[in-house]
């Protein structure tokens, strides 16, 4: 079986074009043996500027023994033929295929001159088409020899073990050509993407935290990293860990959301540890005899206090501690956790001021290296726009989406009744827009506890997945059945999702803590942003926009 970059490709629940990518990944990992690594979902996206972003893509990469490098393009449904070659026809128009893949050759090959002899490394490429037939190859623009089309889909392995053949020596996992697509590779998932709905949406800054920030080198290795929302900090920290676990280290990622650890331990690399602080007590507590009682009101603080009073064993101590949401967590917390680091072990802590919503003090870190990224890719330009006019000068972020025309939705209430309704009516137009249900969430500005809308398990003809506030027996959420997610602000602070309804909006003055919500909430959304808000919330904003505009 062929070795597949990046793993766990088998427990995505695809559709569309990605379905049939993973498809034919599975044919490649059937077909192929060990001497074949096959890389899925190579792409990159360079910000030159905020305006402009130059994004490539080639959907399979083969590193064949003797190190030759196969590209494979994939177009699946029908291609028009026309004088100038193979034509793949989108929303936006055709579109050249010999024109797209010369290209993406030329932009692999570019990068990999890079490499020292990366030059001299042969590199072939391939069209997959499985759902035509090209009727005239001598006219396709592509040599016929590197087409694989309907007729010779089934051939499709052999096809390539010709141009690839098994003679030669290997090249071992770490040689410079699996780093060099290890690089490329979009092996860090969005922790945002839903794994239930559209899949895995994989992204690669590749100028950001999670490119450059792991070149950083200090001893010891204490790093903070203060990073705005949709900077890329989950995104480092999922490579750090993915990092320690292929060198054969031991790794700890905590997080303070069970939300959050859970999905980070669903799509992180297996091997280590991803877990929340309160999540390690409870295994700590039940190590050591005492089953804490999920039901009782201070379970949390005995948790608390068991951790204050354990000293970690040997077989305790990891080479590479991760805290994600540092923000959020106390002194006594950190210490507890900095006994856990093996000596010479590398520390990593993750936080967002502007995502404090506890008003928790900053935790001291005394002679750690500090790193600061302002740029927020995960938001389209226009919501990074809305929030700095309610941001200080000074604290403002910059926008590194390329993704821009995202319009935010505003509607209002004036009641529960109209609450309800409003939320219902902001879903409708999100799925009139073409969002699916599980594309959308629903965040709320108060707490699950003060929520108007946590008795409901469903709202206009939406049946919603929430939290129910029980636990089975290992202290994990329980859920009820449904479509479109909702949760707090609070939990849902971590994860993102394509399009992010932001309800029961209300306050009467703009204060710290009611930006920092909206902050939060609105910086959840990788497209589409509906705020619904209480009149005098309105109000305000409507006042704090014409303020800013004097």
């Amino acid at each position: 079986m062929a070795r597949v970059n990046p793993e766990g490709w088998r427990e995505i629940r695809a559709t569309g074009s990605l379905a049939r990518e993973i498809e034919t990944l599975s044919v490649l990992a059937e077909g192929l043996d060990d001497r074949y690594a096959v890389y899925h979902g190579v792409h990159w996206s360079r910000v030159h500027e905020i305006a402009r972003a130059s994004v490539g893509e080639i959907d399979f990469v083969i590193v064949g023994p003797g190190g030759r490098v196969l590209l494979i393009e994939q177009k699946t449904g029908f291609l028009e033929e026309t004088p100038d070659g193979l034509c793949k026809v989108y929303v936006d128009g055709a579109k050249s295929v010999p024109v797209q893949i010369a290209r993406n050759k030329e932009n692999f090959h570019n990068r990999l001159r890079k490499l020292p002899g990366g030059g001299e490394t042969p590199v072939e490429i391939l069209l997959y088409c499985p759902d035509h037939t090209v009727k005239d190859p001598g006219t396709a623009g592509i040599d016929p020899s590197r087409i694989v089309d309907g007729r010779r889909k089934d051939r499709l392995v052999e096809i390539i073990t010709a141009i690839l053949p098994s003679g030669g020596d290997v090249p071992p996992p770490n040689a410079p050509i699996h780093r060099f697509l290890g690089e490329l590779l979009d092996l860090v998932p969005n922790v945002g993407a839903s794994v239930q709905g559209v899949g895995a949406l994989q992204t690669r800054l590749s100028e950001g935290l999670a490119h450059w920030g792991r070149r950083i080198e200090v001893d010891p290795f204490r790093l903070r990293v203060v990073g705005t929302a949709g900077s890329g900090k989950t995104q480092l920290a999922l490579a750090v860990y993915t990092d320690a676990v292929r060198r054969g280290e031991r790794a700890l990622y905590v997080c303070y959301n069970r939300p959050l650890a859970d999905h980070i331990a669903v799509i992180a690399t297996p091997g280590g540890t991803v877990t929340t602080y309160h999540h390690l007590a409870d295994r700590i507590s039940r190590a050591n005899g005492t089953v804490p009682n999920f039901g009782s009101s201070d379970v949390y603080a005995s948790m608390e206090a068991a951790m204050d009073r354990y000293h970690p064993t040997d077989g305790d101590l990891v080479d590479t501690l991760i805290v994600d949401e540092g923000q959020d967590f106390n002194s006594r917390w950190a210490e507890n956790l900095f006994r856990f680091l093996k000596p010479g072990g590398r520390a990593w802590w993750l936080e967002d001021p502007m995502q404090n919503l506890y008003d928790r003090p900053a935790v001291p870190l005394p002679g750690w290296t500090r790193l600061r990224a302002d740029i927020n890719y995960r938001s389209p330009r226009e919501i990074v726009a809305f929030l700095n006019r309610l941001l200080p000068v000074g604290g403002q972020i910059h926008a590194g989406s390329p993704l821009s025309d995202a319009e935010i939705d505003f509607l209002t209430y004036s009641d529960t009744p109209s609450l309800i309704e409003q939320t219902v009516e902001a879903v409708n137009r999100c799925v009139k827009q073409g969002f699916k249900r599980d594309q959308i969430a629903i965040v709320t500005y108060r707490g699950r506890e003060s929520s108007w809308l946590t008795p409901y398990d469903q709202i206009g003809g939406h049946r919603l997945r929430a939290p129910t506030g029980q636990y089975d027996l290992l202290g994990n959420s329980i859920y009820t059945e449904g479509n479109v997610a909702i949760d707090s602000v609070h939990r849902f602070k971590g994860r993102a999702a394509p399009c992010i309804v932001l309800t029961e909006i209300d306050f009467e003055n703009l204060t710290e803590n009611s930006i920092r919500r909206l902050f939060v909430g609105a910086t959840r959304a990788t497209m589409k942003l509906v705020l619904v808000l209480s009149d005098a919330a309105a109000n305000v904003l409507l006042n704090q926009k014409s303020e800013t505009q004097r």
